[in-house]
């Protein structure tokens, strides 16, 4: 008997939309590793740290004391108190608990700012190499993606200028991530004031600063956030972090915003239909991260910086791949182009990925995923030894 296959209509908001790229590679090299193969994954976006002891026992005095019920839809009043206090002490940044949301992550704060803040056909500039999830979920919100390409040529920075040409009238919102996933690299003081005096004529746009890899920085000049760097633009700015990375907290989902208190509002509106709040026991463990010892932050920053220092320079030693010195996070972002262009059957980083994993037993993912096609993000947030084989490995197939 014949069976009946349910011809199910999707929408056209999911249709508009990709599946992350970045999750797509991982799928990928884990099936690789099922199969026996020696895989090395230099694709996910997660530090290889543990969790500080110190969080995780937060976490587990909370679950005995029976932490365990709702919480406010946007966070517990200690912990939205945290939030305020790590900006004043951090960034100089002043900000009350009505004017702070705390989500299941970084990504669901952005998510909540789309869904609250735009309109059908709003635009969105958003600098690239950007992280694979802005465009799509502007789309989701109704929003239409306005890319600013940038290159190795230009350090991965938008100039004032660039910024300039792509704002129009129906600009609602422009994203600022730094240090920036997938490149590492970081605006500076003086880039952030330039820009910052763009928007002196724009005050009905919004800024999204996405500061979730603030503490992972090495370079000479200390982390600064837009807000700070230019306080004209403070009811402009929603300034956005997280624990997920420097606290190596990526699976306990908690990331927090901050801005004008009738935004915030309208986002946590929008959780409440949503996800409602925060799972608890993230929340206390979050608690502590923000008040507690800190220490813990530079170790893992000590071994992020000697693998950065190592990965670009073997991979500028490899013929046909070009990397920059970067600020932070845990990226190096290696033009491939000359590579694409040498290898037989290859046309693009998408082909070339999926070469090096099959050849070479490496995961990395194709920069077309963030934007920057003939690019490839390598993510050292794995073990030097993992690191040194990977790269050996990528010498000898392109020897």
């Amino acid at each position: 008997m014949a069976t009946h296959v349910s011809q199910i209509k999707l929408s056209n908001r999911v249709q508009a939309i990709k599946p992350s790229a970045t999750l797509v590679i991982t799928a990928k090299a884990k099936a690789l590793k099922a199969e026996g193969k020696a895989i090395i994954g230099l694709g996910a976006g997660e530090p290889d740290f543990d969790t500080p002891e110190h969080i995780k026992n937060a976490a587990i005095k909370a679950i005995n004391d029976g932490f365990t019920k709702y919480t406010a839809v946007g966070g517990t009043p200690e912990l939205k108190q945290a939030v305020c206090d790590k900006f004043k002490r951090d960034n100089s940044l002043t900000y009350t608990p009505d004017q702070v949301l705390v989500s299941s992550g970084g990504k669901q704060s952005f998510y909540n700012l789309c869904q609250a803040y735009l309109n059908e056909g709003d635009e969105v500039i958003i600098p690239a190499p950007y992280w694979v999830s802005y465009p799509d979920m502007v789309i989701l919100g109704g929003g239409k993606p306005v890319i600013i390409s940038t290159g190795i040529d230009e350090g991965f920075k938008i100039s004032p200028e660039q910024l300039k040409a792509a704002i129009t009238d129906k600009t609602r919102l422009v994203v600022l991530n730094t240090p920036s996933n997938p490149t590492g690299v970081a605006y500076t003081r003086e880039d952030l004031k330039a820009i910052g005096a763009v928007f002196k004529d724009q005050p009905d746009i919004i800024i999204a600063s996405d500061d979730m890899y603030e503490h992972i920085v090495w370079s000479d000049e200390p982390f600064c956030t837009i807000a700070e760097v230019c306080p004209d633009l403070y009811e402009q700015t929603v300034t956005m972090n997280g624990v997920s990375k420097a606290y190596s907290m990526t699976g306990w989902r908690i990331g927090y915003a901050a801005g004008p208190a009738n935004l915030i509002a309208a986002m946590t509106k929008i959780q409440s239909q949503s996800t409602s709040n925060p799972c608890s026991i993230s929340q206390a463990a979050t608690l502590e991260a923000l008040n507690g010892d800190q220490s813990c932050i530079q170790v893992m920053l000590k071994s992020f910086k000697e693998r950065h220092d190592f990965v670009v320079e073997t991979i500028n030693n490899i013929p046909g791949m070009q990397a920059l010195p970067s600020q932070g996070a845990f990226y190096t972002f290696v033009n491939m182009q000359d590579l694409i262009d040498q290898t037989e059957g290859i046309n693009d980083d998408v082909e070339l990925t999926e070469y090096i994993l099959n050849q070479a037993e490496v995961a990395l993912v194709p920069g077309s995923a963030f934007g920057a096609p003939g690019y490839m993000r390598i993510s050292f947030a794995t073990s030097m030894e993992n690191l040194q084989e990977a790269i050996a490995r990528l010498k000898k197939l392109f020897a």
